[in-house]
């Protein structure tokens, strides 16, 4: 079992515990997430398929990171070590905050910061986490979305269509 402990938040995003992982999921607290969009200099986005032996979305394309914040951790911190953790890269001074987005049933009741950086890769894949990656063009993303592809995660498609209507 994952002894992970996250902070939980309220409704302003202010911490008010630190409770186990499983826990939140299974209780639908509020809690804390980062995302990061990892581009590359044609434009493209780096999408990860989620590993099969994820205990939620498990082979679903997904950001090109992600994670929990840890507690004790904040928004910056938790970015850098996730896409360190899954792709292998020191993205420390690369990532740009973009947005966040409020906690809700249909992202999880997480608070996702999502973030932005330019890498060409190569990327060392983290295998519990990471079946496969690809680059995908700015359209064919669009058009996924679009027509509500079930081989991408909601948190993705979520994040897109805020990513899209920002013009970011």
């Amino acid at each position: 079992m994952n002894t992970e402990l996250l902070s939980v938040v309220d409704e302003n995003d202010c911490i008010i515990d630190t409770c186990a992982r499983h826990i939140i999921h299974a209780t639908g607290l509020r809690h804390r997430a980062v995302h990061i969009l990892v581009f590359n200099e044609q434009g493209q986005l780096f999408l990860q398929k989620r590993s099969m032996k994820k205990d939620l979305n498990g082979g679903l394309w997904d950001t090109s990171a992600a994670g929990h914040v840890d507690a004790g951790e904040d928004y910056d911190i938790s970015a850098v070590r996730e896409i360190e953790e899954e792709l292998g890269i020191n993205a420390a001074h690369m990532l740009e905050p973009l947005f966040k987005l409020p906690a809700t049933a249909a992202i999880g009741m997480e608070f996702i910061q999502v973030y932005r950086c330019i890498h060409n890769g190569p990327f060392n894949l983290a295998p519990d986490e990471i079946d496969e990656g690809d680059w995908f063009s700015v359209a064919e993303i669009a058009g996924r979305i679009e027509a509500d592809d079930q081989r991408l995660t909601e948190t993705f498609k979520t994040i897109w269509r805020q990513f899209e209507a920002l013009a970011i």
